[in-house]
């Protein structure tokens, strides 16, 4: 069906229909300077700023479960030229945020939204306010020497990658639509001196906030206390409205430790925990060099930019966060007492240990955590390549009374070298096998498949998905889509999409590592 033809399910309103608001832009300070060039800004938190139009925006994706939540239907063409960023609808006032950060543990200065754009915020059918943001939407006066332009590639792991994260239980930023440009961007996919000209591509983002600890970062690292008061006041009124900025704190370190929970359980890495990339809601935010674990691995990084230091590897993530809360702190100290601040770092540690106890529990299917039994899995599966998604998945179906061959044997599709022994594996299956058969079979399947997903967004089926658009099919695209949908459940027919990691794509390019490049 062309988009043209598109009709309106009678409780879905198109785009251009939307009584749209702009509390951000009402709440605090903005940059009185409008001129859309680079430069320094003080004493504010946005610059006011309209899209750059590109050729012809065609609508290429866009998520039917996310529209449905904020009223809107699939989008007529007026829609798409907004979502492309050709039309500015009314009761929209476009901005780009102003924040800084520390990028791989440096203090990096004023930063800001390069190539992204918020456009106006609606109230979803939920009564919740969503802010509508485009990736990729064209220069701000925070690129500095970037074109503000996104590529297709990572256009389209974002916006697949936010719903799957949606769908696996774990609190994150959306994406509506994926648009493409019909204009090439060029880029330099690993730095190494050889750009080349790729599809263009933006990305509607939704969330109630996009701030980020950096927005909050800047105000006070250049001693800008008052506009960092209105920022944390607007931040309350709107998402908080039952704390004080303590209280606050306090709530985003246990959100936060309970998000590194569910990366861990789900063995995602977001590959670049900048602080600019940390949500001030506690959800995750940026999708960049992103990847899910295929052979465990601590030390294993989607970023070919943190492949010597490996600062955000798997096993660093929740260290890295509480160090990344502690630079908020600091940027707080203004506003809330010390001892506070501390006592939230302070939650952060017992939230998140105690949480991935429970976490591993669960993955195991047993009631109550067993530390001596999860640790020896841990190292047991450092013995030779093993699936992450795969061996927790298929762990339910491991008999508990049988042979170490037919334990194994269930485990098979898991191994990623076929000929290894897995000598500490099978030792481990002994005793998991004699502690599961303790708790009732049924409920410990049960419990297990509810926790660990059959489906994930691995990065060769991100690939095959942008080789396929890019050839001008969105089929394959669709497809995935539709089972990441639902990654919990069998769906008999599609278990292709849980395969682990065919050979070919152990060191292809997008499907092994990713760079920061977009």
């Amino acid at each position: 069906m062309s988009i043209a033809a598109v009709k309106l399910a009678p409780h879905l309103a198109d785009l251009t229909a939307v009584e749209f608001s702009n509390t951000f832009v009402r709440d605090v300070p903005g940059d009185p300077v409008l001129a859309n060039v680079p430069r320094q800004v003080s004493n504010a938190c946005y610059t006011r700023v309209d899209p750059t139009p590109v050729a012809a925006p065609r609508l290429l994706a866009w998520s039917d479960a996310l529209g449905e939540l904020l009223g809107l239907a699939r989008p007529g063409p007026q829609a798409v030229e907004a979502l492309g960023g050709n039309r500015v609808l009314p009761g929209m006032e476009p901005y780009a945020a102003r924040y800084g950060g520390h990028q791989f543990g440096h203090w990096a200065g004023q930063l800001g939204d390069g190539r992204a754009i918020t456009l106006a915020e609606l109230v979803a059918v939920d009564g919740s306010r969503q802010e509508l943001q485009l990736k990729g939407a064209g220069k701000t006066p925070y690129s500095r020497t970037a074109d503000g332009r996104a590529v297709l590639r990572s256009s389209l792991r974002e916006f697949a990658c936010s719903e799957a994260m949606f769908h696996l239980g774990v609190p994150t930023t959306r994406a509506l639509s994926l648009v493409g440009t019909s204009e090439a961007v060029v880029r330099d996919m690993f730095y190494d001196g050889h750009p080349q000209p790729e599809p263009g591509a933006i990305v509607c983002r939704v969330a109630p906030s996009f701030l980020r600890f950096g927005s909050f970062q800047i105000l006070a690292a250049n001693n800008e206390i008052e506009v960092l008061k209105r920022l944390v006041d607007h931040l309350l009124r709107a998402h908080f409205p039952e704390h004080t900025p303590a209280s606050w704190y306090r709530e985003l370190c246990r959100r936060t430790a309970r998000l590194m929970v569910d990366s861990l359980r789900l063995g995602v890495v977001h590959g670049v925990m900048n602080t600019d990339n940390l949500s001030a809601l506690g959800v995750t935010i940026d999708y960049g060099p992103y990847g899910w674990l295929e052979g465990y691995d601590p030390m294993w990084t989607p970023n070919t930019t943190d492949a010597q230091g490996r600062r955000y590897c798997y096993g660093n993530q929740p260290g890295i966060a509480q160090w990344n809360l502690a630079r908020l702190a600091e940027a707080l100290l203004p506003l809330v007492e010390r001892a506070e601040l501390e006592d939230g770092l302070n939650l952060y540690a017992d939230t998140f240990n105690e949480g991935w106890r429970q976490a591993l529990a669960h993955k195991l299917g047993l009631r109550e955590p067993d530390e001596a039994l999860a640790a020896g899995l841990l190292d047991a599966l450092t013995e030779s390549e093993t699936d992450f998604t795969l061996f927790f998945r298929r762990l339910a179906d491991v008999p508990v009374e049988g042979t170490d061959e037919a334990r194994v044997a269930v485990l098979a599709p898991a191994f990623y070298d076929e000929q290894a022994t897995h000598e500490r594996l099978v030792a481990w299956l002994r005793r998991y096998a004699e502690r599961a058969a303790r708790e009732p079979a049924e409920e410990r399947r049960r419990r297990m498949a509810a926790v660990n997903p059959k489906y994930v967004f691995r990065n060769y089926l991100a690939q095959q998905a942008i080789d396929a658009l890019e050839a001008g099919d969105a089929s394959p695209l669709e497809r995935l889509m539709s089972v990441l949908q639902r990654p919990y459940d069998e769906q008999p027919g599609f278990e292709h999409y849980a395969a682990r990691r065919p050979e070919w794509a152990r060191n292809r390019p997008g499907c092994s590592a990713l760079s920061c490049s977009s």
